[in-house]
């Protein structure tokens, strides 16, 4: 009897083993897509809970594998860790989800490019160095990563509120939870206790990369989120709904107005809106900034074209609506940065203006 589960393990273990690579990236991108799904119009508190969830299995499954390295756990447990790394991956998946979603993914399609590229990235990453992720140093930097991604996002919600301080609090809980979490492994790997000066050195690295992406504008001030955001010829609001005019495209021109701006036709002076909807917190009240910049030519820099301001109110889930607008538009490439009060870029929206001799040839949008 003894033999056959030695025989069987073995069989499921050389299978896990010949097929690691897909069944890596199958889970690291199936926790990102079912947490992406599965979870668009549920309650954010409800979201939260299960992402709290995930981070708590995520911490365990880490301990779980160390202590089973270390032969703190009986081999008994030998198919849990096999299969703990996927499990971990789906999780690890699911809490990339949010960090993709409120520091680098935007729902303005002109800027969602980097969606794709990180997912690439993540992708490359978990195939190429998938023999170093059962390294304490790998997992625990990772984890300590999207804690700190995590938390940041939570408290901002949790206090309804976008002080700075509530950043550099979730950087120092993180710290703190780790050294703690970090000197409890170190008790059930020696391979841990021996790589913990590396790992200390890792967490810290990461607080001071957060930290400089955070205040020079790499990042945006989350918990906001760009749910969408458009180049209209006219917005007129009706009851709940704004009705708009924008230029028909088509799919390449929506390819292209997404890699290099939106192209604008603008016949005689007529005025150019820009649209956006973006999430933020339930009682949260911000303003929100459309810093408008054209490209001057015989200067060779960007000038200011004015600063237009307008009020949100969170809680809705498909975003806070609002809108700018500019009359006598110049000729050549413009761009609007979307910024909080503190001038943190939430969004930057690109777009070329060319003069036409013939009324534009519209389609009408309602949102």
């Amino acid at each position: 009897m003894k033999t056959f589960i030695s025989n069987n393990y073995q069989w499921i273990k050389n299978f896990y083993l010949k097929h690691e690579r897909l069944l890596m990236s199958v889970m690291l991108v199936s926790g990102f897509l079912f947490d992406f799904v599965a979870f668009v119009n549920i309650d954010i508190a409800f979201k939260f809970t299960v992402l709290v969830f995930y981070w708590l299995l995520s911490g365990g499954l880490i301990a779980f594998m160390q202590a089973y390295d270390g032969g703190k756990i009986s081999l008994r447990f030998q198919y849990v860790r096999l299969f703990a790394p996927l499990v971990l991956q789906f999780t690890f998946g699911g809490l990339l989800n949010i960090s993709l979603i409120f520091y680098w993914f935007s729902g303005a399609f002109s800027v969602s490019w980097p969606f794709i590229i990180i997912i690439a990235l993540l992708l490359y990453f978990n195939d190429t160095f998938r023999h170093y992720f059962s390294k304490p140093l790998v997992q625990v930097s990772v984890y300590f990563f999207i804690t700190f991604s995590l938390f940041s996002l939570i408290l901002p919600f949790w206090f309804a509120s976008l002080n700075v301080w509530l950043f550099l609090l979730a950087g120092g809980l993180s710290l703190i939870i780790f050294l703690f979490y970090i000197y409890g492994l170190t008790f059930l790997n020696h391979q841990t206790l021996a790589q913990k000066f590396s790992i200390f050195i890792s967490i810290i690295f990461i607080t001071i990369a957060m930290n400089l992406m955070y205040f020079t504008n790499i990042i945006p001030p989350i918990p906001l989120a760009m749910r969408e955001a458009g180049l209209y010829h006219s917005i007129d609001s009706t009851g709940l709904n704004y009705v708009m005019t924008g230029e028909l495209e088509s799919f390449w021109q929506n390819i292209q107005s997404a890699i290099f701006g939106q192209t604008v036709h603008i016949f005689g002076n007529e005025k150019i809106y820009l649209y956006n909807a973006i999430f933020a917190p339930t009682n949260l009240q911000t303003t929100i900034v459309h810093h408008w910049q054209y490209y001057d030519k015989e200067k060779g820099k960007w000038s200011d074209m004015g600063n237009l301001k307008f009020i949100i109110n969170g809680g809705l889930q498909s975003g806070y609506r609002g809108y700018s607008w500019q009359s006598n538009l110049e000729a050549g490439k413009w761009r609007v940065y979307v910024e909080n009060m503190q001038g943190k870029v939430l969004a930057k929206v690109n777009f070329v203006v060319e003069k036409s001799v013939f009324p534009v040839q519209l389609q009408q949008v309602v949102r």
